[in-house]
C-alpha cells in the first residue's frame, strides 16, 4: 500500500490497475527481500501481479534452493577520499577529454505561486545539501584516477533577480535567457560546487525557481527525492519548526564503495555472463538511413523534434497494457523496435535504455548517480505477430531488470568491443519513457510544482548525446508526448519529424490488429502519403 499509494489493497486486486509500473514493482521485490529475507524475481509479479498469486511465488521461493542474497550497502571506512561508481568515472573521463562543455547538466524549474519566505527556502536546501554528502562533493584525480572529495560543510548563496517591474512580455523572455544561461553554464568537476540555485522574482505572488546540478551527482529519481524534501524542510522551516526528517543511513560515497566490492563477487560474474549471452556476436550495427555520411570523429551536437501523441491513442495504448499484461514502457519499446525494422530491414535489434538501478530500498531516498544503461536486444525474425513482438519485449525486458546491476561499462571493457569514434559502441539508438514530473506540493502559503519541459524556463532535458538519437516519451498528466534528441550531423529536422509521426502510427496499428503479422503492415507514411 505504501509503494501504490493506496488506503486499501484487496488480495486479488491487480497491482498494475491500481497504478503499478516497473519502477514502483522493483520497490515492492525489495520490501519483499527486506521482510523476508529471500529473493522473489521481479518475474513474479507480472506474472502473478495479485497479493493471493505473488503469495504462491513466494512458497516456491522459499521451498526451493536458496539463492545467496547479495550483501547490504552499509556505511563505508571513513576516509579522507572516496571511490567512485562506475559510472561517475565514465562521465569524470568525458570532462576530461572535453572541458568547459555544459554537456552533462541537469536542469529544471519550479513554480512557487503565493506568499515566499526567501530566508526558509534557502535554509531549506541547505539542510538537503546537509544531509546529502554527494551535493558536497568535488572530484580529483589520484594517479590518473578520479576520487571523491567531500566537504563537511558547504553553504549554497541563492541570488535573487528581480524581474518584476519589467513588462509582461519583456520579463518572459528575460526569464528563458537567465534560465537558458543557468543551464548552459559550465561546472568544474574539481573546485565545485556541483549544484546551483537561482531564484527569478516575477511578481510579489510569483516566483521561478531554476535549479542546475552536474549529472555526476544527479538523476531523474532525484528530482523526486529533492522536491519532497524542499517541500518538507520548507514547511517546517517557514512555521519556526526543526527538521522533520530522518537522517540518511546511506550516503552516495557508501553505494559506490559497495559497488566497488560488488564488482569483485559472484553476482558481479553471473550477471556478466548473463549480459554475454544476451549480446554474443555476431552484433549488428544498426544502420538508420541518415541525410549526411558519417564523419571520422563522434559529434555531440543535438537537436530535438517533438510529438504529442492523441488522447485517443493513449487510451487505446493503455488499453492494450491491460489486456496483454503489458507495461506501458514495454508496449512503447515494442512499437519503436518495430519501427526500427521498417526503417532498416534488419531483424536483429539493439536498444539501449536506462533503468533506475535502485532495487534496495536503502537508497531509495538518496541524492545520486544511479542510473545504468541496458541493452535490450530483440529479434523480429520469422515474421512474428504484434503480439508475439509485445511478448520477446516483456521477456527481454523482465530479464534485463534482474540483471541490471552490472554497469554498462563493464560490459563494454568486458565484450572488449573496439570502439568506433564514428558511432556509439554496442548501440546506436536510446529508449527513454520518463515517468510524470512530481505533483504539485501545497506549503504554508505557496503552491510548488516542478514545471514541464514545455514550460519550465529552464528547458530541461538532454543537450547532448552518444547516440544517434533517443527517443523519450514523457508521461504528462494529460497524456503522453514523445521527442527525439537526434544528432544533427546525421539527420535534418524534417526525417527525425517523420520518424516520430511513423512512430506514431505503428503504435495505431499494434492498438488496432496486435494479432497481424510484421509483414502486414505494410508501408508507414499513409498519412503524409509517402514513404519516409
Amino acid at each position: 500500500m505504501s509503494v501504490l499509494g493506496v488506503k486499501h489493497v484487496g488480495i486479488h486486486d491487480n497491482f498494475f490497475d491500481l497504478g503499478g509500473h516497473s519502477l514502483l514493482a522493483v520497490q515492492v521485490m525489495s520490501r519483499l527481500r527486506d521482510a523476508l529475507q529471500i529473493e522473489v524475481p521481479l518475474r513474479a509479479l507480472f506474472d502473478a501481479p495479485t497479493v493471493a498469486g505473488l503469495t504462491l511465488h513466494i512458497e516456491a521461493v522459499r521451498q526451493a534452493r536458496p539463492v545467496a542474497l547479495a550483501p547490504p550497502i552499509v556505511p563505508r571506512p571513513q576516509q579522507d577520499m572516496a571511490p567512485v561508481s562506475v559510472v561517475q568515472e565514465q562521465l569524470w573521463v568525458f570532462e576530461q577529454l572535453l572541458p568547459g562543455m555544459p554537456l552533462f547538466n541537469i536542469s529544471y524549474a519550479m513554480r512557487l505561486t503565493g506568499t515566499l519566505d526567501i530566508g526558509a527556502l534557502e535554509q531549506s536546501y541547505n539542510e538537503i545539501i546537509r544531509r546529502h554528502e554527494t551535493l558536497r562533493t568535488t572530484f580529483v584525480s589520484v594517479d590518473g584516477r578520479p576520487m571523491q572529495a567531500i566537504t563537511p560543510a558547504l553553504h549554497l548563496s541563492m541570488p535573487v533577480v528581480d524581474l518584476s517591474t519589467l513588462p509582461e512580455r519583456r520579463k518572459r523572455i528575460e526569464a528563458q535567457r537567465l534560465a537558458r544561461a543557468a543551464a548552459q553554464e559550465p561546472f568544474n568537476l574539481a573546485q565545485g560546487p556541483l549544484l546551483r540555485v537561482q531564484l527569478l522574482r516575477l511578481g510579489a505572488q510569483e516566483h521561478r525557481l531554476l535549479t542546475t546540478m552536474h549529472h555526476i551527482i544527479s538523476d531523474g529519481w532525484s528530482l523526486g527525492i529533492l522536491t519532497h524534501e524542499l517541500a518538507v524542510l520548507y514547511t517546517a522551516f517557514s512555521t519556526g519548526g526543526p527538521s522533520p526528517l530522518p537522517a540518511l543511513p546511506i550516503q552516495y560515497a557508501d553505494f559506490a564503495h559497495w559497488q566497488q566490492q560488488w564488482r569483485h563477487s559472484a553476482a558481479r560474474d553471473a550477471a556478466l555472463a548473463y549480459w554475454k549471452e544476451q549480446l554474443h556476436d555476431p552484433l549488428p550495427v544498426l544502420e538508420l538511413p541518415t541525410d549526411r555520411p558519417r564523419t571520422a570523429t563522434l559529434s555531440f551536437h543535438t537537436a530535438r523534434q517533438s510529438l504529442r501523441l492523441p488522447g485517443e491513442l493513449v487510451q487505446a495504448i493503455t488499453r492494450l497494457c491491460r489486456r496483454e499484461g503489458r507495461t506501458l514502457f514495454m508496449t512503447l519499446l515494442a512499437a519503436f523496435n518495430i519501427l526500427l525494422h521498417r526503417y532498416t530491414g534488419q531483424t536483429d535489434l539493439r536498444v539501449g535504455t536506462l533503468l533506475t538501478n535502485r532495487p534496495w530500498r536503502e537508497i531509495e531516498g538518496v541524492l545520486g548517480l544511479f542510473v545504468n544503461t541496458v541493452l535490450l536486444r530483440t529479434n523480429l525474425g520469422g515474421d512474428p505477430t504484434l503480439r508475439e513482438v509485445l511478448r520477446q519485449v516483456r521477456d527481454t525486458t523482465l530479464a534485463a531488470y534482474a540483471h541490471q546491476d552490472l554497469p554498462f561499462e563493464d560490459l563494454v571493457r568486458a565484450l572488449e568491443h573496439e570502439r568506433d569514434l564514428k558511432r556509439s559502441s554496442l548501440c546506436q539508438v536510446l529508449f527513454v519513457l520518463q515517468h510524470a514530473v512530481p505533483p504539485p506540493r501545497q506549503l504554508p502559503g505557496l503552491t510548488l510544482r516542478v514545471l514541464e519541459a514545455d514550460q519550465s524556463v529552464a528547458a530541461p532535458g538532454v543537450t547532448a548525446t552518444t547516440f544517434d538519437c533517443v527517443l523519450m516519451i514523457h508521461q504528462r498528466p494529460q497524456g503522453l508526448d514523445g521527442s527525439c534528441i537526434y544528432k544533427t550531423a546525421l539527420f535534418d529536422a524534417a526525417t527525425i519529424q517523420r520518424l516520430l509521426e511513423d512512430f506514431q502510427e505503428v503504435l495505431e496499428r499494434l492498438v488496432a490488429q496486435p494479432e497481424q503479422q510484421l509483414s502486414a503492415l505494410g508501408s508507414l507514411g499513409s498519412k503524409r502519403g509517402n514513404r519516409p
